[in-house]
């Protein structure tokens, strides 16, 4: 019998979802080796009869934890869909957790979104390197942001062709960190997989029971999920790489369809359709990432995270020290904002403060509807202060469009701005100057920034 993968799939009235499983399975060398569990967050639109439709068969209903799973086979694999209402869902860590309920002892798992395609082979190739990496870790796991592809059209001369690894981005307003991806240079010289300082949460294969050790905690929302599953990997003992080889695709636009925050508004909880809005989910999600990784040096005191804390294998210092960041300081090290491989024997940041840059994402909200016409505004000047009034950043963006913008979005401008700076400089205030074609100030306006722990939307 070949090595059983069990396949966790979170999706939100997704249209992709059948195009996905459909690549998923066909895709496979091995299709008859793969258990598909998908928490199907569903609209009154869609029916499980569009599954018939597209080519699943032998239906089965049973119940699980009072909650109706669909049982359907694709092409040799089993696929089972949680019926779970999109209005009764809690966000999309809650969804994974529901999945990995339904973890059996399977060999492998792996962890992907709705909106993928794969590459042929794509089991065999994801097995083969993650076994590559046995005599340097014990429990490897693979994870990237995946190249992209789009969609409509389907043409595979547009999908990307290179592997990528993931580097430091940000810190946002509200704490959590963020990443982004980069090529990998000289990948096709690479015989293994590279070493990972972070974790994706739409692509992550390894070891089955890393569904069971190192589950989503299912009061997180969004933000916050990766890099707390980074951390409580590494603290359990998990190894982070990043595969060398294209395994599949990931659709990053988001454009055309719904998303929790669509639906799970103040109006519908009016209404009596959500029990709770997006944005109060998320905030205590942002409160529970701080207190578990000490973002702004929150203390975990009388946080009980129960099964979803920290790992006694390694600590979170160890963990700050192998990726080159701090979160008591929203910091990170040179290395780290270079994108250069993770090493073994760098001080922690906290050692090296000098060397430390601290990053900042300063939301930018401003109510220009009673101002006099800013038609003639060719650029915005922001200008971001610190406590003694010294200049952190500045930042020129054109402002094009100003007029539409300001009618699409009820008078109010939002932008953001993006920034690091020394380890112990903190922003404070922020000035915007409209500046018309003849570098003349129209209209000067300074805010606050709002406090750390602010969230900001997806």
């Amino acid at each position: 019998m070949a090595e059983r993968i069990f396949v966790q799939m979170a999706s939100y009235r997704d249209p992709q979802l059948i195009p996905t499983l459909h690549s998923l399975v066909r895709q496979a060398s091995r299709p008859d080796r793969l258990r598909v569990v998908v928490c199907w967050q569903h609209g009154l639109d869609e029916m499980i009869g569009m599954f018939f439709a597209h080519g699943f068969s032998h239906w089965q209903v049973v119940m699980r934890a009072g909650r109706t799973v669909h049982r359907l086979v694709l092409a040799e694999a089993t696929v089972e869909l949680i019926d779970v209402p999109a209005m009764e869902s809690q966000g999309a860590c809650w969804a994974r957790n529901l999945i990995q309920q339904q973890y059996a002892g399977e060999d492998y798992t792996l962890q992907i979104d709705s909106h993928h395609r794969f590459v042929h082979g794509w089991d065999g190739m994801a097995i083969e390197m993650l076994e590559s990496l046995r005599d340097e870790s014990a429990r490897p796991v693979l994870t990237a942001y995946l190249p992209a592809f789009e969609p409509r059209g389907e043409d595979p001369s547009c999908r990307g062709e290179h592997p990528t690894f993931l580097i430091f981005d940000r810190f946002i307003a509200a704490g959590a960190l963020l990443v982004a991806s980069r090529r990998i240079p000289g990948w096709e010289a690479l015989e293994k997989p590279l070493r990972a300082r972070f974790y994706s949460g739409h692509f992550a294969f390894a070891d089955g029971h890393f569904a069971t050790n190192v589950q989503h905690d299912p009061e997180y929302f969004f933000h916050g999920e990766e890099i707390s599953i980074a951390v409580r990997a590494f603290t359990h003992g998990y190894d982070l790489y990043h595969p060398h080889r294209v395994l599949a695709w990931h659709e990053y636009t988001r454009d055309y369809r719904a998303k929790v925050w669509d639906d799970h508004t103040p109006e519908n909880r009016a209404r009596g359709l959500v029990k709770m809005v997006w944005f109060e989910r998320d905030r205590l999600s942002q409160e529970r990432n701080r207190a578990l990784l000490g973002v702004d040096d929150v203390s975990a005191a009388g946080v009980d995270f129960g099964p979803y804390g920290l790992g006694q294998v390694r600590t979170l210092a160890e963990y700050e020290t192998y990726a080159g960041v701090s979160f008591a300081r929203r910091a990170a090290t040179p290395e780290a904002l270079r994108g250069d491989l993770p090493t073994a024997g760098t001080d922690h940041p906290e050692t090296a403060l000098a060397r430390l840059r601290r990053s900042h994402d300063v939301a930018v909200e401003l109510y220009l509807g009673d101002l006099d016409s800013l038609s003639g505004v060719s650029h915005i000047a922001f200008t971001v202060l610190a406590a003694d009034g010294g200049t952190l950043h500045e930042e020129l963006q054109p402002a094009n469009g100003m007029t539409r913008i300001l009618a699409e979005h009820n008078g109010w401008l939002c932008r953001r701005l993006i920034f690091q700076c020394g380890a112990d400089d903190i922003p404070i205030r922020f000035i915007a100057r409209f500046v018309n074609v003849d570098d003349v100030t129209v209209h000067e306006l300074a805010r606050d920034v709002p406090p750390y722990g602010t969230p900001i939307s997806p």
